[in-house]
């Protein structure tokens, strides 16, 4: 996929996020609900004096969950102190991260699903009890000692909650979902973000970067950019319907949201396997892409927009689907009606 429409985050989003991050719950567009809760449990929290429960936040990549973790220390009035699951190798290392905690400060561990085994099983106990039982010394003459750790909230984020173990997943107190978002969420974010970076855009040129943004805010914000250069070197500087359609017509964004690898995981699917059903595996290897990539990016799309199906014998090629891409709605190869 080209990185104008990838969720996961680049090096180049490293240069624009933190600008563009919201720095207040009023200043997160959508997930209302989400919001609402964490307001009321941060409120609760803060009234008692104590620190607040465990948080656990999943969903798609580029939704806002590092955005959220940072809002709720914020909102809490704490320091944060962000990780990542592959980055803790060692239980030493999660010793010396645990311990300089400070009463009620967060631990942010993205990527919490990639936790070792045995650095899990360090967090029941810290999760829990606030405490870590370590092992001195070594053969017979090893003994454990328990160290106490100040009350700290754990915020973990994941792409992969059905990853995440029981045991470790039944230590969240606070527990949330986030969904792709509406598109009037996502204008209302590429407004505000072209208001930071000081760009030009109307309600329309706005509205059309986010009907072809998978519903993802990180992708929005992506196409801002490009959008952005493209208008700054073929019209005036400012984003209208115009611009933004020849922009992301250029860059082989449909009108949809569909891409590249799309379409050609839908046409390997219709023209190779007569439209599924077809297994995952046989997939990959057609397109001669990475399994993984596939079921956690492109797939949830797909199947998102009514493009895909997946059944118990594979994945299988909607109506829907064939419709869009020109072929006949019948399940079976069919000679395209016209070109996209």
């Amino acid at each position: 996929m080209p990185d104008v429409l990838t969720p996961v985050r680049t090096k180049e989003d490293l240069l624009f996020e933190d600008s563009l991050r919201p720095r207040t719950f009023e200043e997160f567009v959508g997930q209302k609900n989400i919001k609402e809760n964490l307001k009321i449990f941060i409120e609760a929290a803060k009234k008692r004096d104590e620190a607040l429960d465990h948080v656990l936040l999943y969903g798609p990549p580029g939704l806002g969950k590092t955005s959220l973790a940072y809002l709720i220390a914020k909102e809490m009035g704490v320091g944060i102190k962000p990780t990542s699951g592959p980055v803790i190798e060692r239980a030493g290392d999660l010793s010396a991260i645990l311990s300089n905690l400070q009463t009620k400060e967060t631990l942010f561990i993205d990527e919490i699903h990639r936790l070792l085994p045995s650095i899990e099983e360090i967090m029941y106990s810290a999760m829990e009890e606030f405490s870590l039982d370590i092992v001195i010394g070594q053969g017979p003459s090893a003994r454990s000692h328990k160290l106490q750790l100040k009350k700290f909230t754990l915020i973990g984020a994941t792409t992969r909650a059905g990853r995440i173990t029981a045991p470790l997943r039944g230590r969240f107190g606070i527990i949330h979902r986030l969904d792709y978002y509406q598109e009037k969420d996502l204008k209302e974010i590429i407004k505000r973000s072209a208001s930071i970076l000081k760009v030009a855009v109307d309600d329309k040129g706005a509205a059309q970067i986010a009907h072809r943004s998978r519903g993802t805010p990180r992708v929005a914000n992506r196409l801002l950019r490009r959008v952005r250069d493209y208008a700054d070197v073929k019209a005036d500087g400012k984003i209208t319907l115009n611009e933004a359609k020849m922009a992301l017509d250029m860059m082989e964004v449909d009108s949809l949201g569909l891409d590249e690898v799309d379409r050609k995981i839908l046409l390997t699917i219709i023209e190779n396997f007569n439209g599924g059903p077809v297994g995952i595996n046989t997939i990959a290897a057609a397109i001669d892409e990475d399994k993984d990539t596939i079921e956690s990016i492109y797939e949830p799309f797909l199947m998102r927009i009514g493009f895909l199906e997946r059944t118990v014998r594979g994945r299988k090629v909607t109506p829907k689907a064939y419709q869009h891409l020109g072929f006949s709605s019948h399940p079976s190869p069919q000679k395209k009606l016209f070109e996209k």
